[in-house]
């Protein structure tokens, strides 16, 4: 997958983010919907990078809902595109955001719907098949997914949909520059969550590096920040909490790039925590999660990228002097 020229990889799999231009052009309306409102800071990359691309190709977005306040009802201007964030959180394993993207599919037939790049993943097939035959009623579903795995997955499936394969809408955001030298070795930016898999558990164990996730990453003041601002988006306050949101996902996106940048490498069983160190230009090595998300998006886009390496069966897949 990745380009032949001379740039630098990260640049194609930015430039491939193109390719939703065909589905979005440039100054069209939409509707942005399901944005994260939580302290996984993957998902905040992802709304940085979509926010930047709409933003680069005048899009212009005229609301915008979480899965917290998307109304049972709504009028959406049969002009404007409605448009879904992206992330790993299509299937059965966060039923909140998959009943907010099936609803959105059935109420809205005759609108243009957009899917940004997903990773897909279901434990039950008969899930997948109840998703697949609410999609399939639709006549202009549009879904992008994140690795070879799901396009395989989706195209089967979604028979009556346009498939498309596409990095993560992250990768707008190349390059970030993080100014100052790194005082610190290694950046261990593991899982704690269903995701987690034994072979995390065997390197946490040698007791390498500084441990952090994005739970600990953020301070229990920003956490409870977090809560606050969850709290009124679902009360509707009145205030622009969408706004607030924005502003204070900046500050939390920031402070993430700083503590990466802090580190000369990085060890990682987070999808973002490889994206972001690719999106620095600093070396990491990448473990997989428990359903094989991470392996798959590294074999499909980040495999070019001689900074960035992948552990297979307790082995990296390149020499471990990508780290130094």
């Amino acid at each position: 997958m990745q380009s032949t020229s001379n740039a630098h990889p990260m640049d194609g799999l930015k430039n491939e983010l193109r390719q939703i231009l065909n589905v979005i052009p440039p100054g069209s309306n939409i509707y942005y919907i399901d944005i994260p409102v939580h302290s996984n800071g993957g998902d905040l990359l992802i709304l940085k990078g979509t926010e930047a691309f709409f933003k680069d190709y005048g899009i212009h977005v005229r609301a915008r809902y979480s899965v917290l306040d998307f109304p049972d009802s709504l009028l959406i201007p049969k002009d404007h595109i409605i448009v879904l964030h992206g992330g790993g959180n299509f299937g059965d394993l966060y039923p909140q955001h998959q009943r907010l993207r099936e609803k959105i599919v059935s109420d809205y037939p005759h609108h243009r719907i957009v899917m940004l790049p997903q990773t897909i993943f279901y434990k039950k097939e008969s899930e997948f098949d109840r998703t697949a035959q609410i999609f399939n009623k639709h006549k202009d579903v549009h879904l992008y997914v994140r690795d070879t795995l799901s396009f395989k997955l989706a195209s089967e499936k979604f028979n009556r949909c346009c498939v498309y394969l596409s990095p993560d809408m992250a990768h707008q955001l190349w390059p970030i520059r993080h100014a100052g030298t790194p005082a610190k070795e290694l950046l261990c930016f593991l899982r704690t969550d269903i995701e987690k898999t034994k072979e995390q558990e065997r390197l946490e164990a040698e007791g390498r590096g500084d441990y952090l996730d994005w739970g600990s990453l953020y301070s229990r003041f920003e956490q409870k920040s977090i809560k606050l601002i969850v709290r009124l988006i679902q009360r509707g306050s009145g205030l622009p909490m969408h706004t607030i949101w924005a502003k204070y996902t900046d500050y939390l996106v920031n402070k993430a790039i700083k503590r990466f940048g802090s580190y000369r490498s990085v060890q990682t069983s987070r999808l973002h925590g490889h994206i972001l160190s690719c999106l620095m230009d600093k070396p990491n090595v990448l473990l997989d999660n428990s359903y094989g998300k991470n392996s798959n998006y590294y074999q499909t886009w980040t495999s070019g990228i001689k900074t960035a390496s992948l552990v297979v069966e307790g082995q990296s897949s390149k020499p471990a002097s990508v780290a130094k």
